[in-house]
């Protein structure tokens, strides 16, 4: 049966079902919510506490992180953004490409994302098979960002080990101005402008803002050129009624400078990898993502949820060879929540379907000095999946709510290869299909103070995408999907001064995906591992100290290895540190002017390569911010980087066994200072 036609029926379905629930019996108008967050920070604003709140549902690890957090600062990546959240490892490698794991997700991946959901406004950035990457989004566009670590992230239908990040789009009513004006720049060359307005005009709300960027870079070879566009328009019909549509653009231009061996490194951190520079490797790409969708409140105690979307790419990657790809990904998605009684017990639950089909065009040339030589390679590959899930809560006291749920998934691998004259791939077709069920149980506990208890074992499944595949003429490699269980307890909420969030967990990995550089001109390999174990505890705590000063510390602690396997023993994994502290102390004078010191020390050295040979070294990365409101419409702000002008490897390229020859190393910027100003009305 084709995607389109199960889109059709499970529409259809959807469809049938809401004259039932706009009849049912109907919950009391004010419907109390018994679990709900642990007192929000009172700089946040409505939109963001509504976000905590329906986050604080969830019996696991998950996070809001407003605007209003990282405005303040130089953020022009999602490194930038997510540097507080605990169980997060996203690390620059250059300019706007960063590896984002939760959890050990896509660990070792060499390139892009995998393992981890990313999207903007609930539309993936990742390809219907699951590859994406995050360079796309503009943390100027984003009014608040949902991560959902694990397990927790079933409201999107997914079944991940890594979870969800949701980067959400301001409106005309949220945004929070009706102007703004914002310019920034620092080192090596790097300016960015910004505009943004936003109005309400009775039922209707405008959201529309555009930025540019353009720097050369630390490093040779690390130009970029980057323009992003925004717009988000509003129409109300009645409280908690409206359907909206949203338009977000990107045209990216950077340069690639490379990973660096270890001599070259020691011998010089800021030099270009030879060969990115003699080929003139970078990325450019295109893009334009768009949905309408809506939030509807059938009757006090059902709100459905839903929207139809459509992703198109264009891609010029000039690398080990030049590729030229075009991708087109269509999807729609439905959940429908609802709040009422079973058995005279208060309860909750939501369902849904995500139904996504994607198409990429791609061709490989030979790579001239980063022009396009004679053509290597062409192929259609086409994915498709479907996720149906649904959660339910029910309260077996004022205080306890016990959690169930699951999600059945299913996605195909659709991949054709045609001839190219003089080289010897030939026609050729490969189809696979995955499918699974993904159950998942929990409780959270409530006190009268706020702070919660939860605990949950779930189980992710991740099918591997095409590039993990490795299509050949003999069809595709016997790559397994990835299964997991994994467990969490943890604790969130505030006493007094002190706001905390603890979440500590194990997972049980069977057929890892894991990923290693086999030389600069061949593409990674992917293996399934047999036994894995990912484990550790995530710890966030905020200290008022006193009305003015405030300090904000985050912990991973990550153990991630084999697990009694036939070639690594009980090794560990590469690439993510076993411990990462992060810290900032923040003084807020009346007079409006601020200062933040920040560290960043990854306490452990990282291993490079499977066999445990070699690791990089641990660091301490100083940085120091300030600013000053000099009015209500004018705020000036600056953020100096790595003050002591530190060397170091902000990241690796997984290796089988690391040696002198391999070019696995990212330096970590130098010293920088940036600086803006903010007009807003």
């Amino acid at each position: 049966m084709s995607l389109k036609r199960r889109a059709l029926q499970g529409a259809l379905l959807l469809g049938a079902a809401w004259p039932a629930l706009a009849h049912a019996r109907e919950a009391p108008a004010s419907v109390e919510t018994v679990i709900v967050t642990a007192r929000p920070d009172p700089d946040d604003p409505a939109v963001v506490r509504d976000a905590r709140r329906r986050l604080s549902e969830s019996p696991g690890a998950v996070s809001v992180i407003a605007q209003e957090s990282f405005e303040r600062r130089f953020s022009v990546a999602l490194d930038d953004v997510l540097r507080d959240t605990p169980g997060v490892f996203a690390q620059k490698k250059w300019g706007g490409d960063v590896r984002i794991s939760i959890r050990g997700s896509g660990l070792g991946n060499a390139n892009h994302n995998r393992g981890l959901l990313i999207a903007q406004d609930g539309v993936p950035l990742n390809e219907a098979d699951g590859f994406g990457d995050s360079q796309a989004a503009d943390p100027l566009n984003t009014r608040f960002v949902e991560v959902y670590r694990g397990g927790n992230a079933l409201r999107f239908g997914g079944a991940l080990l890594g979870g969800a990040i949701n980067m959400v789009t301001p409106t005309g009513r949220t945004a929070g101005f009706e102007t703004r004006v914002r310019v920034d720049g620092g080192s090596f060359g790097l300016l960015r402008e910004h505009v943004a307005v936003a109005g309400e005009f009775g039922d209707w709300d405008v959201y529309v803002s555009g930025t540019n960027q353009t720097g050369q870079g630390w490093r040779p070879q690390s130009q970029q050129n980057l323009q992003f566009g925004a717009l988000n328009v509003g129409r109300s019909f009645g409280e908690d009624r409206e359907v909206r549509f949203i338009v977000n653009g990107s045209n990216i231009k950077q340069e690639i400078p490379g990973a660096l061996t270890r001599a070259q490194f020691e011998a010089d951190p800021r030099q270009a990898a030879p060969g990115n520079y003699a080929n003139d490797q970078g990325r450019d790409q295109r893009g334009l993502r768009a949905s309408l969708r809506t939030r509807w409140r059938l009757n006090p105690g059902a709100v459905f949820e839903g929207a139809v979307y459509g992703v198109w790419k264009d891609l010029d990657h000039p690398i080990f060879q030049v590729i030229d790809q075009e991708s087109r990904n269509w999807g729609a998605f439905g959940r429908i929540d609802w709040d009422g009684e079973i058995a005279g017990r208060r309860a909750d639950a939501f369902g849904g379907v995500w139904l996504r089909t994607g198409d990429l065009d791609s061709n490989f040339y030979r790579n001239l000095k980063g022009a396009r030589g004679a053509p290597t390679s062409r192929t259609l590959q086409n994915a498709d999946a479907v996720d149906v899930f649904g959660e339910a809560r029910i309260f077996v006291s004022d205080r306890l709510a016990l959690v169930g749920g699951a999600t059945w998934g299913k996605a195909w691998r659709d991949y054709r290869s045609l001839a190219v004259p003089g080289t010897d791939t030939r026609d050729f077709q490969a189809d696979k299909t995955y499918d699974w069920i993904a159950p998942r149980v929990g409780l959270l506990w409530e006190d009268e103070g706020g702070a919660q208890v939860f605990a949950n074992l779930t189980r992710s499944v991740e099918p591997p995408n095409l590039s993990s595949m490795s299509p050949t003429n003999a069809g595709f490699a016997p790559v397994k999907a990835q299964k997991a269980w994994t467990a969490e307890v943890g604790t969130r909420g505030r006493k007094g001064p002190l706001t905390w969030d603890l979440t500590v967990y194990r997972a049980w990995l069977k057929d890892e995906l894991l990923q290693y550089v086999v030389d600069a001109d061949t593409p990674a390999s992917t293996f399934n591992a047999d036994e894995t174990v990912h484990q550790g505890l995530e710890a966030a705590v905020d200290w008022q100290v006193t009305p003015s000063l405030r300090l904000r510390q985050s912990w991973t602690w990550s153990d991630f290895r084999f697990v009694d396997d036939g070639d690594y023993q009980d090794n560990r994994l590469p690439i993510v540190p076993e411990h990462l502290y992060r810290a900032e102390l923040r003084y807020e004078h009346l007079a409006g002017w601020w200062i933040a010191p920040s560290l960043e020390w990854q306490a452990s050295k990282a291993w490079v390569d499977f066999e445990n040979t070699t690791r990089t070294p641990a660091y301490a990365v100083w940085s120091l911010g300030g600013g000053w409101r000099a009015s209500d419409r004018v705020s000036l702000f600056v953020d100096i980087r790595n003050v002591a002008d530190k060397t170091y490897i902000s990241n690796v390229q997984a290796q089988v066994e690391a040696s002198g020859a391999s070019a696995a190393y990212w330096p970590g910027d130098g010293r920088s200072v940036f600086g803006g100003i903010t007009w807003t009305y």
